[in-house]
């Protein structure tokens, strides 16, 4: 379940969803792609942040690098994560490499059985926050 480790200023957080990470990986256990991600991304007050950054629940449009396939998913917990229906876990290896980037940026990540995912981030077709959505 390998990712990339963001650089500092690469990805952003809003400070709830920070808040709720943290309070995700009290319950969850160990989880070392999230731990890397909590201590080096960019914490940001809710109204501040960017309409482009895939934040909690955004809705986004992602397009694989190697079959220019599109795929519309919602970014959520684990709780209300149901792929088939395109509601991905924050904490899965999709979802863990999309919260924080930027819209146009690019996700790549590893399935645990060792195949590698690589997608654009093409639209963000719903972010809460760019709604007036501070408490999702």
């Amino acid at each position: 379940m390998a990712t990339t480790t963001p650089l500092p200023g690469e990805r952003m957080l809003t400070e709830l969803d920070h808040v709720r990470l943290l309070k995700l990986l009290d319950k969850t256990g160990p989880h070392p792609a999230l731990e890397a991600l909590l201590e080096s991304t960019d914490v940001i007050r809710s109204r501040e942040i960017p309409a482009d950054i895939v934040t909690m629940y955004s809705q986004l449009t992602l397009v694989d690098a190697r079959s220019g396939e599109r795929r519309k998913l919602t970014l959520c917990y684990p709780q209300d994560a149901d792929p088939a229906a395109g509601f991905v876990s924050v904490l899965s290896p999709v979802g863990i490499s999309l919260i924080g980037l930027r819209l146009g940026a690019t996700a790549s990540w590893t399935l645990p059985g060792g195949s590698q995912g690589v997608a654009r981030v093409e639209e963000i077709l719903f972010q809460p926050e760019a709604s007036g959505d501070y408490t999702s």
